[in-house]
Formats: structure tokens, sequence, C-alpha cells
């Protein structure tokens, strides 16, 4: 299983980022705005905010073209090497998508961080920290309902699904209106293929993802 978002009917309301603290009971965060890498609150993701709308500005020739918003967020990728890179097995690949941990297991050590190529996973607490990170709201698949983020969504941009199946829904997509989207499926082979995939307007590398 995993997500489809489409940038181009993201309007970056922030109700998933807003639903995903909910559901997970994470604290809010003192932040304030600033510029740089983005224009979103807070800055980037963190041991209370395991999702998070970042907002980019899209130039071409010098020129503001639009606005684009990436949801940051795990990738659950298909074989992640933050498991690999855990020394104590604390990170586990479930059959069904979603990459969790195991806060007993966890030593907090950043190996798993600095072994993931898209820099997610967090810590939480000083003394004995843990990695935090989205779950895939993998407790609510469990009960057969969708992620937080997916029904807080108001304008359909993550739908939730079966990866062939979310693949081929792009593949139209990106078939059926080549001048709206950039040809290319963001996940389909990055960091080895990941669950969570992306189609937009705009190459997605020219508001921060990381380069293939």
């Amino acid at each position: 299983m995993g997500f489809l978002i489409d940038n181009t009917k993201c309007i970056g309301c922030r109700a998933c980022q807003t639903a995903c603290k909910q559901w997970n009971e994470l604290p809010a965060e003192k932040t304030k705005f600033f510029g740089g890498e983005g224009y979103q609150n807070p800055k980037d993701l963190s041991g209370s905010t395991y999702t998070l709308i970042k907002f980019h500005e899209v130039i071409e020739n010098d020129k503001l073209k639009d606005w684009g918003y990436w949801k940051k967020q795990c990738q659950h990728c298909l074989d992640p090497s933050c498991k690999y890179a855990c020394p104590t097995g604390a990170i586990e690949k479930k059959e069904y998508g979603p990459v969790v941990w195991d806060d007993t297991k966890c030593l907090g050590c950043p190996d798993c961080r600095e072994a993931c190529p898209f820099d997610i996973p967090r810590f939480e607490g000083n003394l004995n920290p843990k990695i935090r990170k989205c779950t895939m709201c993998y407790d609510r698949l469990e009960e057969g309902l969708e992620p937080a983020c997916v029904k807080a969504c108001p304008t359909g941009a993550t739908i939730f699904g079966k990866r062939e199946q979310l693949l081929s829904i792009a593949e139209q997509r990106l078939a059926s209106e080549p001048q709206k989207y950039h040809q290319y499926i963001y996940g389909k082979d990055e960091g080895g293929g990941t669950t969570v995939l992306y189609i937009s307007s705009f190459e997605l590398e020219k508001i921060g993802y990381p380069n293939n």
C-alpha cells in the first residue's frame, strides 16, 4: 500500500499536517516565519512533526512561475536502508507497506537517519532519544481505516491504495494531460522505489526533492 500525491491538486492548506498531529497526539511547536529553504512553518520535520507541507517558489527564466507544495514525510521505501542500518533491528518493514519502529529496541543512534536518502528520521527526547517519523498510520490501517492525512485532504491531492494501482493512475494522468504534468513519477525508482509517489507540473527537484 502507499500514497499518490498529485501536487497540481495541492492548495497548501495543511489539513494533512494538522490531521497527522491530531491522530498521533503530537504537540504543537513554537515557530516563526523564516526565509531560505521554503516558507513553511515549522521549518522542518521533527520528533513532533511527522508530516510537513513545504512551500517553495518555482522560478523559471528568473521569474516566478508558480508555487510548489511538497508534502514531506517518510517515503516508506520498498527496501528501506534505515532498516539495514539499524544495529538493533528496531525498524521493521510491514508486508503491506509501512516502515515502523519498536521503541524498546531503539538506541537513539543516528544510523537510520544517516542511511536514509530522504533525510527523514528524527528523534525525540534528550536523555534517551527515540526515532520518530510517519508510520503511514499503520494502526489505522489495521482497523480498516485510511491514513489520517488522506482522509483530511479536501482536494484529493493525496490518495491511498495499492502501489501498482497508484502507478497506473499516475501514468494515466500524465498521458491524458501531457501539457499539465511533468512526465515523471517521483518515487517510482528513487531510493530503490518508494510507496509514496509524486506527480507534478514541474520537476520536483526544483523545490527541494532529493535528486535520484
